[in-house]
C-alpha cells in the first residue's frame, strides 16, 4: 500500500494513492489525525485498529503533496556511515569527528534532525552559502515506527515497522565538521526533505532494494539497501534499548557512497541544482536547491 499525504482545497488530508489511474483516495480521518499525515495511520496499526474508510478519488493534479509525515513528533533519528563504501569515502573526508574509532562503526552512529527542518518534495532546499557553502546530499531509507516499544529485540524489530519513506539528510558539511556533534550541519531549515510517498513495511524487500541519487539528471549514488552495515533491526534494538520508540517516529538508516565529499574536489550542490533521490518501491524524491544569499543580492 502506498499513500501520502496532501493538501486538497486547503484542508490536510492522508491518502492512498492509485498512481496508474492519477489519483489518490482520502482517508476517513478527522481533520486532527490528518494534521498528523502518515502518523495517523501508523498510530491506528499501533492501536490494533482497521484502517478508515476511504472517500471518492481526487485527481493527483488537484492535491499538493506534502510530506508524509510533515511534522514529525520529535527529531528524526538518523544513522551514520551505514554503507561500507560511504564510511571509507567519508572517513577520508577530512570531516569525519568519528574516524579515529575506525572508518567502519563498530555500533551505529545515531544523530537527529529537528523537526521543524522536515520539507516535501519539490519545496526548495535552502542553503546560505554566507552561513555554509558546502551543502551535500544524501539518500536514505528511512523507517516509519508503527508499533512503539522499548527493549525491542532484533527478532521482533520489523514488528514495529508500520512503513518506509525517503529522506534526503541534506548536510552543511563546514557546519559538519567544525561543530563535531552534527546537530547543527544536519537540522538547518529545509535539510529534511520527506517523501513524496509512504509505503507499507510488506512494500519493501529490505535485502535487495535499490537507493540512488541524481544531481542535475547526473547520477552521484548507486547502492542497495542490502549493503546496510547495520540493518533494520539491528538500528531498532539499539535505538530502543534505552529510547521508548512511538508510533510515527522516524529512523533515516544511512546513505551510500557517492555524496558530493567523496569526490576529488568535492562536488557540493549550489544554487538552481536540482537533487533526486530515488528508492525502489517508493518513488523519487527531487528538490531544488536554492541559496539564500544569491536571492538577498538579487532583490539588493
Amino acid at each position: 500500500m502506498k499513500v501520502g499525504t496532501f493538501r486538497v482545497d486547503g484542508e490536510r488530508k492522508v491518502g492512498l494513492l492509485d498512481a496508474d489511474e492519477g489519483h489518490v483516495r482520502p482517508f476517513a480521518l478527522d481533520r486532527a489525525a490528518a494534521e498528523r499525515g502518515v502518523e495517523a495511520l501508523a498510530r491506528l496499526q499501533a492501536e490494533g485498529l482497521p484502517l478508515p474508510e476511504l472517500g471518492d478519488p481526487v485527481a493527483l493534479s488537484d492535491i499538493r503533496v506534502e510530506a508524509p509525515i510533515p511534522r514529525p513528533r520529535r527529531n528524526v533519528f538518523c544513522v551514520g556511515k551505514n554503507y561500507h563504501d560511504h564510511a571509507q569515502e567519508f572517513a577520508s573526508s577530512g570531516f569525519d569527528s568519528s574516524a579515529a574509532a575506525g572508518a567502519v562503526p563498530k555500533v551505529p552512529i545515531i544523530f537527529s534532525k529537528v523537526p521543524e527542518s522536515v520539507i516535501a518534495a519539490g519545496e526548495a532546499v535552502v542553503m546560505d552559502s554566507s552561513v555554509d557553502p558546502s551543502l551535500d546530499y544524501e539518500v536514505e531509507l528511512a523507517v516509519i515506527i508503527g508499533k512503539g516499544g522499548r527493549g525491542i529485540t532484533k527478532a521482533d524489530a520489523l514488528d514495529h515497522v508500520w512503513g518506509y519513506t525517503i529522506v534526503n539528510d541534506v548536510t552543511a558539511r563546514d557546519l559538519q565538521g567544525r561543530h563535531s556533534q552534527w546537530l547543527i550541519g544536519k537540522s538547518q531549515d529545509t535539510f529534511c526533505p520527506m517523501g513524496p510517498w509512504a509505503v507499507t513495511a510488506d512494500e519493501i524487500d529490505l535485502a535487495d532494494t535499490p537507493v540512488l541519487t541524481f544531481v542535475n539528471g547526473e547520477k552521484r549514488q548507486d547502492s542497495n539497501t542490502g549493503l546496510l552495515i547495520f540493518d533494520v533491526p539491528t538500528i531498532i534494538a539499539c535505538l530502543s534499548a534505552g529510547i521508548t520508540l512511538l508510533p510515527g517516529d522516524v529512523i533515516a538508516t544511512g546513505t551510500p557512497a557517492g555524496v558530493g565529499i567523496g569526490f576529488k574536489p568535492p562536488r557540493y550542490m549550489a544554487h538552481g541544482d536540482s537533487v533526486r533521490c530515488e528508492i525502489g518501491g517508493i518513488g523519487a524524491l527531487e528538490n531544488p536547491i536554492v541559496d539564500r544569499a544569491r536571492q538577498a543580492d538579487a532583490a539588493d
